[in-house]
């Protein structure tokens, strides 16, 4: 198990008059639950089924057998993440959101700037106008995607731009579905195609904060046989 019990939470499930808890990994017990290919071993933080977790109080396989119909506490425990809801705890939920506030935040002072001044922002002046503009803070959802909502609601409070860099992209054949694949999930790909030799041409847009980290990426991906030439810069 890869999960520390310090930093699990209950997952429970009530069913045929008894309680069943897990411990769990809350962030990839919620990725669990939206359909994410992820392995039971790596959200249990122990591999048992309780009538109460905190107590240890674990659950006779007796009863597991009769309502569940097996014993196996991997397949009871996807049954719990699926039907069951995932505990939080006061202070559990408001370190998640601390934390991926700070992420946010991060993303935001690598790849935005002021555009008075051209300089970047402090993360902690970006996380005081967060706050200031009560920005919601999902704690399952990745920082990436809250990115965009949080620039905009401290827009009112920070003059704030996001720079975007287009870069031309040539990868050579024997690397160019691994890497494909990395540039997909990093990027905007604007366009696109697969030369005659098997090779991987594309145009792509990206926060120029994150350029730098996806070339060395594929560079490492290609053993250094990448193509890349800066198109443009637009704000």
């Amino acid at each position: 198990m890869t999960v520390s019990l310090d930093n699990a939470v209950i997952a429970r499930l009530a069913k045929a008059g008894e309680k069943f808890e897990i411990l769990v990994d809350p962030v990839k017990a919620h990725e669990f639950r939206k359909g994410k290919d992820v392995k039971i071993d790596d959200i249990l933080a122990y591999p048992g089924v309780f009538h109460d977790a905190r107590k240890a109080d674990r659950i006779q396989d007796s009863v597991t057998q009769k309502i569940f119909g097996t014993t196996d506490a991997k397949r009871i425990a996807e049954k719990i993440l699926r039907d069951g809801e995932i505990q939080l705890t006061t202070e559990q939920r408001r370190k998640m959101v601390e934390d991926k506030k700070t992420q946010i935040a991060n993303m935001i002072a690598r790849n935005a700037v002021n555009p008075q001044t051209n300089a970047p922002h402090p993360q902690q002046r970006i996380i005081n106008a967060m706050n200031e503009a009560n920005v919601h803070i999902d704690p399952f959802e990745p920082a990436q995607d809250q990115v965009d909502a949080a620039v905009k609601a401290i827009k009112t409070l920070l003059p704030i731009k996001i720079e975007v860099v287009a870069i031309e992209l040539r990868i050579p054949a024997q690397y160019a579905g691994k890497a494909s694949s990395v540039i997909r999930g990093m990027t905007t790909v604007k366009k696109d195609s697969w030369d005659g030799d098997g090779s991987y041409s594309c145009i792509i847009e990206l926060p120029s904060g994150l350029a730098a980290e996806m070339l060395q990426r594929l560079n490492k991906i290609t053993e250094g046989r990448i193509e890349s030439k800066e198109l443009k810069q637009a704000f």
